[in-house]
């Protein structure tokens, strides 16, 4: 009998035991759904110069307006100093997607959509804020939109700059001065034929590579931004600086079309949003510390000529004539008014 009365607790026990097993399952049945966590996007983008850049410091603000506009949700991871290719690359590459965004002169673009050859045309931009005007409204606009086919949006330009002239081997005041010179530059054709046309000898060359040219007398000079020419250094490997503005830079922040596109709604509005604050942050950066390079580049040795640019720009009219087909006199036209 004390057997039986045994047995009988110890199977209750366990029915007891079971029951509450289950009531706990019930009860985590029971339990709300926790909400899954937002997605977070990391937006790769490309340039070849400087972390020290205006580039870089303009990506920098970018993605610091993204994190605050989306709560952390979208980030930039920044590749700079060419670390994913030349320029040339890294458009092909947002092209293709296999990367999704890139900082770039306007020079190479060229080669993906002629329209951009206008900006290359010596001297035909010489009020960098009406040029503002320009890349921001309807004329910038339509530019931008012949990369579409390509696969490509052009988000908005960013400032680059006036390019200027340097070299190691003599002053530089008038055109004739560049005769024999052998002069790196962008893969453009209208900055080649403008300096073949002066008597140079381009040497197209990614950026990537410039500073180890320089420094090798492979090539004699070359030409850009203050700004670059500072933050690259290249007054260590230059004793030359005209200061021409022969050519006026803009830069393109580009991303791949059909990232973008697939981009949540209110996604694709923080980054134009972001983009379009960061553009303005840039451009009034580098207005700002342009003022200060050229007593900086002299202060590290440089020799500074300040040439007559009426007279380089007659000595380049020609080659609007050259490049009037291809890029069309309505669209010169309307960017020099």
């Amino acid at each position: 009998m004390f057997k039986k009365v045994v047995m009988m607790l110890v199977v209750l026990s366990l029915v007891f035991a079971v029951a509450g097993c289950g009531g706990g399952k019930q009860a985590d049945q029971k339990a709300p759904d926790q909400a899954p966590a937002p997605q977070k996007y990391t937006i790769r983008v490309a340039h070849s110069i400087t972390p020290e850049s205006h580039y870089h410091k303009g990506l920098l603000k970018m993605d610091e307006l993204l994190k605050a506009k989306s709560n952390g949700r979208v980030e930039l991871q920044i590749f700079h100093s060419a670390q994913l290719g030349s320029e040339r690359d890294v458009i092909e590459g947002v092209s293709l997607g296999t990367v999704e965004m890139t900082l770039v002169s306007t020079a190479p673009l060229a080669n993906f959509s002629k329209k951009f050859m206008v900006f290359d045309l010596p001297f035909i931009i010489q009020d960098r804020q009406k040029a503002f005007a320009v890349f921001d409204g309807p004329m910038g606009k339509d530019i931008m939109s012949s990369l579409e086919p390509k696969g490509i949006i052009g988000l908005g330009f960013w400032e680059n700059g006036f390019r200027m002239l340097t070299n190691s081997k003599q002053p530089v005041v008038n055109p004739e001065d560049v005769k024999g010179l052998k002069i790196r530059l962008m893969e453009n054709p209208v900055h080649v034929a403008t300096f073949k046309h002066l008597g140079a000898q381009p040497v197209p060359m990614p950026f990537g590579e410039l500073f180890t040219a320089l420094q090798q007398k492979t090539v004699d000079g070359q030409e850009n931004p203050l700004i670059i020419i500072d933050t690259s250094k290249f007054y260590e490997v230059q004793k030359h600086l005209a200061l021409t503005g022969h050519f006026y830079a803009p830069a393109a922040l580009l991303i791949n079309k059909k990232y973008f596109e697939g981009l949540p709604k209110d996604i694709q509005q923080i980054i134009l949003e972001a983009e379009k604050e960061a553009r303005a942050w840039e451009r009034n950066y580098c207005i700002e510390m342009e003022n200060s390079f050229v007593s900086k580049l002299e202060a590290a040795g440089m020799q500074v000529t300040r040439p007559d640019k009426k007279v380089w720009q007659e000595a380049t009219k020609p080659i609007y004539q050259q490049f009037e087909a291809e890029i069309g006199k309505d669209i010169i036209e309307a960017l020099l008014k």
